[in-house]
């Protein structure tokens, strides 16, 4: 038995008094008019922007102009001809150190805080925090109001949401992470620091 395990069983043995988990099937959770709208300020209140890539036009002159001083791009998605690393390809996550945009693409994004839930379709993970400047690739067809169906669709609830594939959800490796606007932190005097521990600059795509 691991310490975690054995901690646990002390605390569940000196358990007195037990409650049943409430009912959260009637939980009123928040929704929006024009979820895409809301995602689009919510995008913006994080730090993040966000962009509606008009049809025809090329994602690669939109990375390319927002970054045009960037000499290393990280990204493993065909349509990203810019590429000069592939994470897919590199030997270890270290080698993509030094990354100044990283391009993945997400599966939906969240109107009520302007998540995007990024499954790991890369061999390393590392390309969606170590980047200096993150870009999310997004259908604007797939937002959805708040977490409440957000986490039904994680749980590939097919009823509500029509998905069947979990490997749509959690990439070819099983894991897949929340991402909203870039990396913040503001627990030292209380002052916002953007890019403390992953990317300073984060822009959803809006296909």
């Amino acid at each position: 038995m691991s310490s975690k395990e054995e901690i646990l069983k002390k605390y569940r043995a000196n358990v007195r008094e037990r409650f049943d988990m409430p009912d959260l099937s009637d939980i009123k959770a928040v929704t929006y008019p024009d979820p895409l709208q809301q995602f689009i300020n919510m995008t913006k209140n994080v730090g993040g922007n966000a962009i509606v890539v008009e049809p025809g036009r090329d994602v690669n002159d939109i990375i390319r102009g927002m970054f045009p001083d960037a000499k290393e791009i990280a990204s493993n998605l065909p349509e990203i001809t810019i590429a000069t690393r592939n994470p897919d390809t590199v030997g270890q996550a270290s080698d993509l150190n030094g990354t100044d945009v990283g391009v993945v693409r997400g599966c939906f994004g969240v109107a009520e805080n302007a998540c995007v839930w990024i499954p790991q379709q890369m061999k390393e993970k590392a390309v969606c925090f170590i980047s200096e400047n993150l870009v999310i690739l997004l259908p604007k067809s797939e937002i959805v109001n708040n977490m409440h169906e957000a986490y039904r669709r994680l749980s590939n609830d097919t009823e509500s949401t029509g998905k069947t594939e979990a490997t749509e959800l959690f990439g070819a490796y099983g894991y897949g992470t929340f991402i909203s606007g870039p990396s913040k932190t503001a627990d030292i005097a209380q002052v916002l620091v953007m890019g403390a521990q992953a990317a300073r600059t984060a822009t959803v795509l809006l296909i």
